[in-house]
């Protein structure tokens, strides 16, 4: 008589398991960003229906990965841990091979298009509702001069459209990006002041992207995307140029050095 053949043991996920999966796809999504506090623990094992030990066994298993941290003084902080391996070692580079920001331009305009075009095909009502959010505040800070104010604004507004797109990688991608030309977005909105109507084009531009992406228009949506990184490409490149002027003529007005000095 044959003997009962041993069945598999299901596996059953542990409950920290779970828990930790779900705050990853958190992070991944971009619902939790690098800088955000979680919750206090009793709200969050309420909110998952888990004892306290096993929340904090699910913030352990996150904290080995790098995703989030401990701070003095008290609290659970989301990391830059997806972003910072690529923003790092760039971030140096920038500074000494002033060449790489046209790649990085070029690149840009690569994410962003694809950005747009599948926001467009893909944002939800809730994504839709903060690209107005985003975008009305960007359109507000042109009402004064405030360049840090504006920065942050473009770069928030053009990190809703990447996460609209949803595709993880492609939003953190673009998030690194923005993060990395944040003091050339800067620069190149000062410098944009002098140059005619420029402000007008660039809110024109933005309108563009985000009237094609509430219009569900992906085509139309990546040529305004594309149009708007072309801009910049181009107005950072006579920024630079200006720059150049600027210290050339500045140096002219300093003394001559004497031979002794070499």
């Amino acid at each position: 008589m044959l003997s009962a053949m041993p069945l598999n043991k299901v596996q059953v996920p542990r409950i920290s398991d779970a828990v930790a999966s779900s705050l990853e796809r958190r992070i991944l999504e971009g619902s939790l960003k690098p800088g955000d506090r979680l919750p206090p623990e009793r709200e969050l094992a309420t909110e998952f229906g888990v004892s306290r030990p096993s929340l904090r066994e699910a913030i352990q298993k996150l904290a080995s990965k790098g995703m989030v941290q401990s701070r003095q003084g008290g609290g659970t902080y989301i990391t830059n841990a997806l972003e910072s391996t690529f923003f790092d070692p760039w971030q140096d580079m920038m500074g000494s091979h002033p060449n790489l920001r046209e790649d990085m331009l070029e690149f840009r305009r690569m994410i962003e298009g694809q950005a747009a075009e599948w926001a467009a095909e893909r944002a939800t009502e809730a994504d839709l509702t903060r690209l107005d959010q985003c975008f009305s505040t960007l359109t507000a800070t042109y009402a004064h001069e405030n360049m840090d104010q504006r920065s942050d604004a473009d770069i928030a507004f053009h990190q809703a459209v990447g996460e609209a797109s949803h595709n993880a990688l492609l939003g953190h991608l673009s998030s690194a990006l923005l993060r990395l030309m944040h003091d050339n977005i800067r620069l190149n909105l000062g410098e944009l002041k002098t140059l005619p109507a420029a402000d007008v084009l660039l809110k024109n531009q933005h309108a563009a992207i985000f009237d094609a992406i509430i219009a569900r228009k992906p085509q139309a949506a990546r040529a305004a995307a594309e149009t708007h990184i072309d801009f910049v490409r181009e107005t950072l490149a006579q920024t630079l140029r200006s720059v150049a002027r600027r210290e050339t003529a500045a140096r002219r007005l300093s003394p001559d050095f004497s031979e002794s000095t070499f």
